[in-house]
């Protein structure tokens, strides 16, 4: 069993069996008990719930367990369930809080523990480190057995789905989107989302067509339940023959969003980001700051400027984005992985409603997909962005640091380079407006290296730049 358990950019996650054990769950969750016990009431309770995983319904169990055996009341919705529905069930239900037992989007072998505060939102840094420098040894965990938190009325079950569909029908009008007569490739990545956009399109001109919706902790036909290349396309093949007009593509837990095409091409997160923009400054004419990750796109300042929105950069992961969402009232917030929050609405990813609202872009634009795209780059120009992601052992960890702090190149592929942004990772911003960034990841053993520039032939040429001064080309 590893001692020390570490919260890296949404929580802990861990291979099940070697170091994602149900004693490990019990002590983050006493972790986090302990620090809403020192935080203040707990008489609001604390929502449980968690993905389609191996043996998720059984941690969230066991974590249910450690917060009874600490005397806080339990809402459990079990597993299967959304994370964006149970992270607006902390609002709904009053809640303080909440555990969500997920990896998202990570391999098969992983599962995770995600906290959440009493907005919903991710805990922010701060908070998180309180909550892992409680985390005790197992001898000091305080369980209460199951059926006798059942019996004392610690733990209470629930269904999230009427509170969430309810909280999205007060922010988005689906009838246009039932009556447009869209065929829609909905792949939910055998996780969460299954099942939730026929239960909500259904019964109009619109016709769902679903995939990937069983539940199968191995995933198949996919490397992991993350909506990018190569993971999307086995759903995009399927687009093109069944002659679907978009795909709207869901990750493991249903907090991220891919989209393809009427044609089967991937519109890659980053124009999603602008393309979700745009419909909310566009053609909802809302205004509102802007929160967005360093790793995302720089389209986002151009439309801060045709529509006279702020933009905020934060750190990578939604413990930076939500509260700084919260701190300026944000319109939206989002970061490069393809999740996307909403105001009025919790501070926490919601890919569910993020494809409900492109949906109905098509209807309100009368466009499709490569044509709003087409449309997008008439108000920012033409943007192009690639990453890749390397394994990379935490002990080369050190030395590629090193070398990164030593960085200072003048060019990259050729372009100026006229600043550097170190909040998290490296960040060579060009005179193109471009960027190229390096940052481990917080979640894996893996460093990622991601581009965006307005020269397509440039791509790999600063993808390559990248990988050399981190040392691994």
């Amino acid at each position: 069993m590893a001692d020390v358990i570490h919260f890296g950019t949404d929580g802990w996650r861990g291979r099940i069996a070697e170091d994602y054990t149900f004693d490990n769950v019990r002590r983050c969750a006493q972790g986090f008990a302990s620090y809403l016990v020192d935080k203040g009431p707990t008489d609001g309770g604390v929502v449980v719930g968690g993905d389609k995983r191996f043996a998720s319904e059984h941690f969230v169990a066991a974590a249910a367990e450690v917060l009874a055996g600490n005397g806080i009341p339990v809402h459990s919705c079990g597993g299967g369930v959304p994370t964006p529905a149970i992270s607006f069930s902390v609002v709904a239900r009053q809640a303080i809080g909440a555990v969500n037992i997920t990896a998202s989007h990570n391999p098969p072998w992983d599962n995770g523990f995600k906290v959440r505060d009493e907005h919903g939102g991710a805990v922010a840094p701060q908070g998180l480190r309180e909550i892992e420098a409680r985390i005790p040894s197992l001898e000091q965990v305080k369980r209460l057995p199951l059926q006798e938190a059942e019996d004392q009325g610690l733990v209470q079950y629930f269904d999230p789905a009427p509170a969430y569909l309810a909280q999205l029908a007060r922010l988005i009008d689906v009838q246009p989107i039932k009556d447009a007569g869209f065929t829609v490739l909905v792949d939910a990545m055998w996780g969460n989302g299954a099942g939730w956009f026929a239960s909500i399109l259904g019964g109009g001109r619109t016709k769902i067509v679903e995939i990937h919706a069983e539940r199968r902790p191995l995933f198949p036909e996919m490397l992991r339940p993350e909506p990018i290349p190569p993971n999307v396309n086995v759903g995009l093949q399927r687009l093109r023959e069944v002659g679907a007009d978009v795909a709207i593509i869901l990750d493991g837990d249903a907090d991220r969003v891919g989209m393809g095409d009427e044609h089967g091409n991937f519109i890659n997160q980053l124009q999603v980001y602008a393309l979700l923009a745009l419909y909310l400054l566009d053609v909802r004419g809302e205004r509102g700051p802007i929160v967005k990750t360093l790793s995302t796109t720089s389209m986002l300042e151009k439309l801060g400027e045709i529509y006279g929105v702020p933009v905020h950069q934060t750190g990578v992961g939604f413990k930076y984005v939500a509260p700084k969402m919260l701190e300026v009232d944000a319109l939206i917030g989002g970061e490069e992985s393809g999740g996307y929050a909403f105001r009025g609405h919790v501070p926490e990813r919601d890919g569910i409603l993020a494809g409900l609202l492109l949906l109905d872009l098509m209807v309100k634009t009368d466009k499709t997909p490569s044509q709003l795209i087409e449309y997008l780059y008439s108000k920012v120009g033409p943007h192009y962005y690639d990453r890749v992601d390397t394994r990379f052992p935490d002990e080369k960890r050190p030395m590629a640091k090193a070398r990164l702090d030593a960085a200072r190149p003048k060019r990259i592929a050729g372009l100026k380079v006229t600043g550097i942004v170190t909040v998290d990772g490296y960040k060579f911003v060009m005179e193109d407006g471009g960027w190229l960034l390096v940052r481990f990841s917080g979640t894996e053993p893996i460093i990622r290296v991601y581009c965006e520039t307005t020269r397509h032939d440039l791509v790999p040429a600063i993808l390559q730049r990248g990988l050399e001064l981190a040392g691994l080309a």
